[in-house]
């Protein structure tokens, strides 16, 4: 892998592990930059349409459903990294409900925001799924002492928030300007 991609020189203050971890960063930033970018120009390509819909809905599928659904499943499943970020070693019986909570909410959102695909269904996919993210990465930005994972997690999901509640604030502001 070149050096330039690997998450250590994306975040050169955070040790990483280079065994185990590298996975979780291929994984996340291939959801929310690289393949809705690859989806969205593939789209336009053969296809045609409005760049700002296209790019949005693809960013609403992999950033918010792709993303949600595989943290949600992880969660339930008890293999994600949240009881870590927690700061639990030994997670508590309470921590652990609070995570399979967290989970089966990031599962249905996720699937929600696999809807993106149908018609009418980005949007508000997109919105719902754009705020949460917004909220957990703010929430994030000002703990001290993440770990890689985490400080990934915090500004992908603030980047992918972003856009897709940039879509969804473009296409209200185009149907009440007419």
């Amino acid at each position: 892998m070149p050096r330039a991609l690997f998450p250590a020189t994306v975040f050169p203050s955070i040790p990483i592990r280079r065994s185990g971890r590298v996975g979780y960063f291929i994984l996340v930033i291939a959801q929310t930059v690289a393949l809705p970018i690859i989806s969205g120009i593939v789209e336009l390509a053969v296809a045609g349409g409005d760049p700002v819909l296209v790019f949005g809905k693809w960013w609403v599928l992999w950033g918010v459903g792709t993303r949600l659904l595989v943290a949600g499943i992880a969660q339930v499943s008890g293999k994600g990294p949240t009881t870590e970020i927690l700061g639990a070693a030994a997670p508590t019986v309470p921590e652990k409900q609070l995570v399979r909570e967290l989970g089966m909410a990031n599962v249905g959102m996720g699937l929600a925001g696999l809807l993106a695909l149908v018609p009418g269904w980005a949007l508000p996919a997109g919105f719902a799924g754009g705020i949460f993210l917004l909220i957990a990465g703010a929430m994030h930005v000002p703990k001290k002492g993440k770990n890689a994972q985490e400080a990934l997690a915090t500004w992908t999901d603030l980047v992918v928030g972003l856009v897709v509640v940039a879509l969804a604030v473009d296409v209200l502001v185009r149907a009440v300007s007419g």
